[in-house]
């Protein structure tokens, strides 16, 4: 009885301390959340940026190994602006609050699109650009609208924005696909290899992405793109909630990169005339 007392006692022991330990890390990102990192960033001269580095045409690894992308361009332009160098983190997309959380980065900048629920644990600068979630096939498969879906396999982005649509708005798609459950990828790429050799029939992708892969494919003929009823998105950067001075120093940069005209240059460098940005409105109301 004694020894089974001794053992009780050390397993409500080990509970206590992981609640601890828990409550402990807990604390720290709470803490986290609200403070204002600026003047650390302006004095290390450097700010830490995570993104998926598959996310073309936003933030990519071209063939030199090299970061590179529209929002790095963008990031590198708002920066310079306070002499502040960007250091582009590859993460892991799904976990990328939780990095932000707990100042593993600084900002989430790669297309983050600016919902609702992220709202609720992030702050967000003002949106950058405008973006759609769309279907991309095989024309050989004859899909013309969501409902051809029906009893086929569907391919998504683990923690995209196009993956909640599908599941806050199961009757445009969901409800039609196979297992009425999409195969999760990681990344954009993978799940285009699948696409072209015929393991998912489609696959619910953001229009940048769509946009610039189809475009540079060896034939762009052979895809159709679908258009449902989802609403329109926008992106944002992904800022800490104490994050106030990033926040408005941000916006700040991006109001003066609207007007002077280099927003417009690295809007047209990656997306030709095939581009929304929210802030060019800025060029219209800006002193």
């Amino acid at each position: 009885m004694k020894t089974k007392v001794l053992k009780m006692v050390g397993i409500i022991s080990v509970c206590l301390m992981a609640v601890i330990m828990l409550s402990g890390c807990e604390s720290v990102t709470q803490k986290a959340d609200h403070q204002d990192t600026w003047s650390r960033i302006e004095k290390n001269k450097q700010v830490t940026i995570g993104l998926d580095v598959t996310f073309v045409p936003m933030g990519f690894e071209n063939q030199s190994g090299k970061i590179v992308g529209f929002d790095v361009d963008l990031a590198k332009a708002v920066f310079k602006q306070y002499g502040i160098k960007p250091v582009f983190q590859p993460i892991d997309w799904s976990m990328n609050v939780t990095e932000l959380r707990n100042t593993t980065i600084d900002l989430i900048w790669n297309g983050f699109t600016i919902t609702p629920e992220r709202q609720a644990v992030v702050n967000f600068s003002k949106p950058y650009l405008a973006n759609d979630q769309e279907l991309v096939t095989l024309k050989s498969s004859h899909i013309n609208k969501f409902s051809d879906m029906k009893g086929k396999y569907l391919g998504a982005q683990n923690g995209s924005a196009g993956l909640n649509d599908i599941d806050d708005q199961p009757k445009l798609l969901k409800q039609y696909i196979k297992n009425q459950s999409p195969i999760l990828y990681n990344s954009f790429t993978n799940a285009f290899i699948d696409l072209n050799h015929g393991r998912i029939s489609g696959l619910l992708i953001d229009s940048t992405y769509a946009n610039y892969y189809i475009a540079h494919q060896p034939n762009p003929d052979m895809y159709k793109v679908v258009r449902g009823k989802f609403p329109p998105e926008e992106f944002g950067v992904g800022i800490r909630k104490g994050d106030k001075t990033m926040q408005a120093k941000i916006n700040a940069a991006f109001k003066k990169l609207a007007k002077n005209g280099e927003l417009e240059k690295i809007c047209k460098k990656w997306f030709g005339k095939n581009y929304n940005s929210p802030l060019m409105k800025l060029t219209n109301n800006t002193k």
